[in-house]
């Protein structure tokens, strides 16, 4: 019986790789496959992607598989990276990995493998599937990346393979080095999707023009000058200057057409909590469920589940209340519902 073909995306990074071993372990025919989404150089004229293809090709010749270079820098540009800019121009903070998963990995990357015969695209995220394409969360709830994946539809998923998604990291790392892989002891990446770790708001100013303006309490008073609202997000804490006696200034609110950031002290001040909020461009990987029903959800990443509500929804928009506030809901970041272990889809804040 021949073997069924996998294409594996190695990004240079332990996970791809210690999924790309395990798979060629099973008896798949494993190609792997680096993508190119970013062209920026460093300050010694070395593309960074051109060190995570070394990483990638260094794995591949371990492990004895093929690896290829695929250029997506004008669809991570399009797709992905103009979208990213535009929403921080008007002042809102969107995650970009949702979209790059959606529009790059899943979507180029999966159509490009599709294109090549493979049976499947295999990645390195910490998720798992469930019976009829069921998207699950990682065994390793720290690391468990289901949040990040929730606009894959059940059809895309049945050709998707997630060979750690059982696993601990640190049974990855393990692995990994009992296999003599050169990316055993390498660092996870950081920072924004391809992009990386940088000074953020360094970044951004290269792209955004600085609009200063003040920052309020909510009674109207100034206390000082900020920099862009687009460089601000709700809840946050450092980098604003502002000082004096008293608990910590935290952003609480955005007048965007004003150009107004409003802040007020205090971790657990009301105005940071909500007890419901909109959303909209719902994707469900499986079957709409009819509202109103009850379940889990997320309104960041690192976040343990809290009870919901779906009060009501259409197939494109839902209202959620809590069962109890949540603290800084961000329009432009994404909610996420769960049913249990079971990611059922997600929208995005407005």
């Amino acid at each position: 019986m021949k073997a069924k073909t996998v294409v594996v995306g190695l990004s240079g990074g332990v996970d791809s790789s210690v999924s790309a071993f395990l798979l060629k372990k099973q008896g798949f025919n494993v190609i792997g496959m680096f993508m190119k989404n970013w062209e920026e150089k460093d300050e010694n004229g070395v593309c960074q992607s051109s060190k995570e293809y070394a990483d990638a090709q260094a794995v591949a010749d371990t492990i004895g598989i093929p690896c290829y270079s695929v250029n997506f820098v004008k669809e991570y540009w399009d797709n992905v990276f103009a979208h990213f800019i535009e929403e921080f121009k008007q002042g809102y903070t969107p995650n970009p990995d949702i979209l790059c998963n959606r529009e790059i990995k899943f979507k180029a990357f999966y159509e490009k493998a599709r294109e090549l015969g493979a049976d499947y695209l295999a990645t390195g995220h910490y998720c798992q599937l469930g019976p009829e394409h069921q998207l699950l969360k990682g065994a390793d709830s720290g690391k468990d990346q289901t949040y990040f994946l929730y606009t894959l539809k059940k059809e895309i998923l049945a050709h998707v393979l997630f060979p750690v998604g059982h696993l601990q990291k640190k049974e990855v790392r393990t692995i990994a080095r009992e296999a003599g892989l050169p990316t055993s002891e390498k660092k996870d990446s950081t920072g924004v999707c391809f992009i990386g770790e940088r000074n953020f708001k360094q970044f951004l100013s290269q792209y955004i023009a600085a609009q200063p303006g003040p920052f309020k309490t909510l009674d109207g008073s100034t206390v000082g000058q900020h920099d862009g609202v687009a460089y601000y997000t709700l809840g946050q804490r450092r980098g604003m200057g502002l000082g004096g006696e008293g608990e910590a200034w935290f952003v609480v609110a955005k007048d965007i057409p004003n150009n107004v950031v409003y802040v007020e002290r205090g971790e657990n001040h009301p105005a940071l909590f909500k007890s419901e909020l909109h959303c909209t461009d719902l994707t469900w990987i499986g079957e709409i469920p009819p509202a109103p029903f009850k379940c889990r959800s997320k309104i960041r990443y690192r976040q343990m589940d809290e009870e919901c509500e779906i009060i009501s929804h259409n197939a494109k928009e839902a209202f959620v209340r809590f069962a109890r506030p949540q603290r800084a809901v961000t329009p432009r970041q994404s909610i996420v519902f769960y049913d249990g272990e079971i990611c059922l889809g997600g929208g995005i804040i407005s």
